[in-house]
C-alpha cells in the first residue's frame, strides 16, 4: 500500500478523492414524467387543499417551471382528470354478486369517499369536468355490471350512478368545506348542541316542526348520512 501513494501524480489523486469525499453531489436529474406529476399534485392537494393546486406549484415541487408540465399535461383542467383517474384506480372492484349487488355498490361508493377525503377538495375536480381517463371509466363501466347483473335495467343503473358519484362528490366537498371553515376562528361551525339550542330558540307557532324536532334535524355520526342517503338511492332501484 505505501507503494502505491510514493509518487507525487499518485498522491495528488490521492488527495483529489480525498477532497471529492466533502464536495456536494451534483443530484441527478430525474426526467418530469406524467406519474411524477400526478403524484407531485396529489401531496400538495393531500398536504394544503385543492385551492393550493396550480401548474405553478406542482412544477415548483418537482424542481422545474410550468412550461415543463405542459409538455405532458396540456392544462389545468387536464391535471384534474389526472387527478380523478388516479384515485379511481385505486379503488377495488368486486366481482358482480346479484345477491349482495347494494352493498358492492355501497362499498364503492365508500372507496370513493375515503379518497375523495384524502385529499380535501378534490371531489370538485369530479363534479366540474366530465371524467374522460380510462381508469374513471373503468369505475363506471364495474358500477354498471353489478346493477346490470341484479337484473337493474340499464337506463336505471345509469342514471343511478351518476346520483352515486354526484352525491359522493358533493358529500365529500362539503365535508372538506366544514373542515375548511372550522379552522378559520372568524367563520368556525357552531357545534351540535349550539345548533340545537338557537332551533330551540325559533318561535314555535311559526317553526313549529323545526322546534320539536331540532335534535333529529341534527343527528347523525360518522358517515351514517352518507349511508342512510345511499341506501335510500339504491333501495328505489327495481331488478326487472
Amino acid at each position: 500500500m505505501g507503494e502505491g501513494v510514493r509518487s507525487g501524480g499518485s498522491r495528488d489523486r490521492w488527495a483529489a478523492q480525498i477532497a471529492a469525499l466533502d464536495a456536494p453531489g451534483v443530484p441527478e436529474r430525474r426526467p418530469i414524467t406524467v406519474e411524477r406529476i400526478v403524484d407531485a399534485a396529489l401531496r400538495l392537494v393531500e398536504a394544503e387543499g385543492f385551492d393550493a393546486l396550480t401548474m405553478r406549484r406542482v412544477a415548483a415541487a418537482l424542481g422545474t417551471g410550468p412550461a415543463s408540465l405542459y409538455a405532458h399535461v396540456r392544462n389545468k383542467a387536464e391535471l384534474d382528470d389526472l387527478l380523478i383517474g388516479a384515485l379511481c384506480a385505486r379503488l377495488t372492484l368486486p366481482t358482480p354478486d346479484p345477491a349482495h349487488w347494494r352493498e358492492q355498490i355501497h362499498d364503492v361508493c365508500r372507496q370513493l369517499r375515503d379518497q375523495y377525503f384524502r385529499y380535501p377538495g378534490i371531489s370538485r375536480a369530479a363534479l366540474t369536468t366530465a371524467p374522460s381517463s380510462l381508469d374513471a371509466l373503468r369505475l363506471t363501466e364495474g358500477m354498471l355490471a353489478i346493477l346490470l347483473a341484479a337484473g337493474v335495467p340499464a337506463r336505471s343503473a345509469a342514471w343511478a350512478i351518476d346520483a352515486a358519484f354526484l352525491y359522493v362528490g358533493a358529500y365529500s366537498l362539503e365535508a372538506s368545506l366544514r373542515r375548511h371553515a372550522d379552522q378559520d376562528t372568524d367563520r368556525r361551525l357552531l357545534d351540535r348542541d349550539e345548533v340545537i339550542e338557537r332551533f330551540r330558540m325559533l318561535p314555535a307557532d311559526r317553526f313549529p316542526h323545526t322546534v320539536a324536532h331540532a335534535t333529529e334535524l341534527t343527528a347523525g355520526e360518522g358517515h351514517e348520512r352518507f349511508d342512510f342517503t345511499l341506501g335510500l338511492l339504491l333501495a328505489g332501484l327495481t331488478p326487472s
